[in-house]
């Protein structure tokens, strides 16, 4: 009996502990359940994991939101030739996330982080060891890394050999760009873009910064669509999913009246003068004076458009956001005036040494003066003295009426950004006196353009144009820009006749301030200036550079049509004048405007020299005469060893290339070479050259024949 007692309750006591357990289970369960009811609760609730936004998460997987991105126009020379069009970079990133599969569970990240790290460590210009530094995050919960600026602005061609290597976790972001193919090509007019971010759309978008890029920024930009679907996480579009579009609007085109021949023969002539005498600032413009058509324009400094080397020292568009006092090319403006209101008489004499104003005395650039000289004299040899007493003639208040015709302190309104008015000091006679030489009043350089293009219009201004049409992406052309007069007729004719005889007087030998720039068999006329610089803190500088420099001059002189206009300010070096300097750049592009004039379309034909060096110089000289190029050879060999120009580099159509060859260098007979020839010739020679004069060579040291090797001297003397 005692045995079945104590057996109940072993029984008793079992069941207990089971029905204890069983319980401590329910528990747990409901525990568990309540755990995982509480989560998603609070997941429906907060919506992240980790930091990360589920809801928004699911959207980025599952919903494809894209921005169609619309191309910037394109900008075309006057022939159809571009000058910037769109382009693409793009930036390379790796997802890590490994829950990112496809919807067979295939990873969509990076899984194999040494063999990545190693093969795009042979296209990005970073090491693998900071390319796994990159792929190895602190925070393990990293979605996708990028690879600092080394893995960002890739080209179309580093892109593609990164995707031939099938790297599993590595995509693209495309990101919108420019190509400027020229490099420095009228840089500081045509502008540059920049990357920025649309706060709305989060998509990186090009917006013009300088030039014609930030003045035409709207109608070239265009305006993006959007395109948005449902999609797997393969980014396979689901066919029950929603969709909707629009369609991305191109940006419209432009088409410049810039020549690029002109302008790369241009761009050429102002580096090298840039290079050898390091002005602080060079302008240069060459203008249709009939249309107002800008032919050319550059400055210096100025950048790579390309690369942007040099941008941050390339300051503001000097052509029409900065402004001077122009000097003696202002005179241009006196003589019309005088003349037009009959108050320039030839064959009067005046005393050209100085002339007292209100208790100041001016002087001419040669304070002794020409004696007792006719005013037929005053302009070109550059009288201030006559300047004034012709302003007195006229009086002061037709002449300040004369500069208000001219449009003096008024803007041309040219379609580039930040134009400056100028200003006019004209409050006293001393005042009044020195405008009459371009001093006490300030110009930029549109300004002066738009004032000599009276001189092709017979007294009528025009106002001068970048622009010759813009077309919308298709090729329609939806504006064309017509010659736009300004103002009323400002002189007759015959005054237009007069002012031209006289330019074409600067360049006489015996009287003229511009005997340098003269050319046998060339018709232009020219006036040459030579302005003080204002100190901040009153006056002017008083060194033998701290003057802006200039020279305009304008082809044919019974007809005028063309005109070059260069400045140049305070240069390093002035070698033996600033006449000199400029006269490298003003004569080879007037000699093409004088053909261009006579309608020959080689005047403005340039060529990219060719790669001679490593050929024989028989193939190297059929190279060059396909390319209409005169090759000379330094030496007997038969193997080009190194060349002069650069392969690559820009020359105007007829140009001579030197080349050196192994074996000895004898001296040709040098007579009728020009300076640029024969600078190139020593350089490549190695031959220690010293040059008297200027023009075209007369006499040189060493005889015809001569051998000539590393460290030879040459004596060479240069006559127009």
């Amino acid at each position: 009996m005692k045995k079945t007692t104590n057996l109940r309750k072993i029984k008793s006591r079992a069941h207990g502990y089971r029905f204890t357990v069983g319980r401590i289970l329910e528990l747990v369960v409901a525990l568990v359940f309540l755990f995982f009811a509480g989560r998603m609760l609070y997941l429906s609730i907060s919506k992240t994991i980790d930091g990360q936004d589920i809801s928004k998460r699911t959207a980025a997987i599952y919903r494809r939101n894209t921005v169609l991105t619309a191309n910037r126009g394109t900008i075309y020379d006057k022939n159809g030739l571009i000058i910037v069009q769109d382009s693409h970079t793009y930036t390379v990133y790796a997802i890590l996330d490994k829950t990112y599969v496809d919807s067979k569970k295939k990873p969509l990240y990076v899984q194999d982080k040494e063999k990545t790290a190693d093969k795009l460590a042979t296209v990005l210009p970073l090491s693998k060891a900071k390319i796994l530094k990159y792929l190895n995050p602190k925070n393990k919960n990293t979605f996708q890394v990028q690879f600092g600026t080394a893995g960002s602005g890739l080209t179309l061609t580093e892109k593609k050999k990164i995707q031939a290597m099938h790297l599993t976790g590595i995509k693209f972001m495309e990101t919108p760009s420019r190509l400027y193919p020229n490099g420095v090509f009228a840089s500081n007019v045509v502008g540059y873009t920049v990357s920025q971010t649309n706060s709305k759309t989060q998509t990186t978008e090009l917006e013009g910064v300088t030039g014609l890029e930030a003045y035409f920024n709207k109608i070239l930009k265009g305006t993006n669509g959007y395109e948005t679907s449902m999609v797997d996480s393969s980014e396979n579009q689901l066919p029950s999913g929603s969709h909707s579009y629009k369609a991305a609007k191109d940006g419209d085109n432009l088409y410049l009246t810039i020549d690029s021949q002109l302008q790369s023969a241009l761009e050429t002539y102002m580096s090298k003068v840039q290079k050898n005498y390091k002005p602080k600032a060079m302008t240069a413009v060459i203008e249709d004076l009939k249309t107002g058509k800008i032919l050319a324009a550059s400055q210096r400094p100025t950048f790579n458009s390309q690369t942007k080397d040099g941008i941050s020292k390339a300051g503001s568009n000097l052509l029409v956001q900065s402004s001077y006092e122009p000097g003696s090319v202002f005179k241009i403006l006196s003589l019309a005036a005088a003349v037009n209101s009959g108050n320039y008489n030839p064959k009067s004499y005046y005393r050209s040494g100085s002339i007292t104003v209100s208790g100041s005395t001016i002087y001419n650039w040669q304070k002794s003066g020409w004696g007792t000289i006719p005013f037929s004299q005053a302009f070109p040899r550059s009288s201030n003295v006559g300047m004034v007493y012709l302003e007195k003639k006229i009086g002061a208040k037709l002449w300040r009426k004369y500069l208000n015709m001219f449009r003096i302190t008024h803007k041309t309104g040219i379609t580039l950004p930040g134009e400056v008015s100028g200003s006019l000091s004209f409050s006293s006679p001393v005042d009044q006196a020195v405008t009459s030489f371009g001093q006490g009043v300030t110009v930029n350089v549109m300004q002066m353009m738009q004032v000599y293009s009276a001189l092709a219009n017979n007294g009528q201004m025009v106002k001068p144009q970048l622009v010759e049409k813009i077309t919308d992406s298709s090729g329609k052309t939806i504006k064309s820009y017509k010659v736009q007069k300004v103002g009323k007729k400002i002189f007759t004719a015959q005054t237009r006749k007069v002012v031209m005889q006289n330019m074409k007087k600067v360049l006489d030998k015996e009287i003229g301030t511009g005997h340098i720039y003269y050319m046998k068999g060339k018709d232009f006329g020219i006036k040459t200036g030579t302005a003080q610089i204002a100190k901040s803190t009153g006056g002017y500088m008083t060194g033998d550079r701290d003057y802006v420099f200039s020279v305009v001059g304008i082809t044919p002189t019974a007809n005028p049509r063309y005109c070059i206009y260069l400045t140049m300010k305070q240069p390093s070096k002035l070698g033996s004048g600033a006449e000199t300097i400029l006269a490298q750049i003003f004569k080879p592009m007037m000699s093409r405007l004088v053909l261009l004039n006579k309608g020959d379309k080689s005047a403005s034909a340039v060529v990219k020299v060719p790669k001679f060096t490593g050929m024989t110089y028989a193939k190297a000289k059929k190279a060059a005469t396909l390319n209409g190029l005169s090759l000379v050879r330094l030496g007997t060999g038969s193997k080009v060893l190194s060349q002069k120009a650069g392969a690559g580099e820009t020359v105007s159509v007829g140009s001579t290339v030197f080349v050196l060859t192994s074996g000895k260098i004898s001296l040709p007979d040098l007579a009728g070479w020009s300076e640029s020839q024969i600078e190139a010739y020593a350089s490549l020679a190695g031959i220690k050259l010293q040059l008297s004069g200027s023009g075209k060579v007369k006499s040189q040291s060493l005889a015809q024949g001569t051998v000539v090797k590393s460290g030879t001297k040459l004596k060479v003397e240069l006559k127009e």
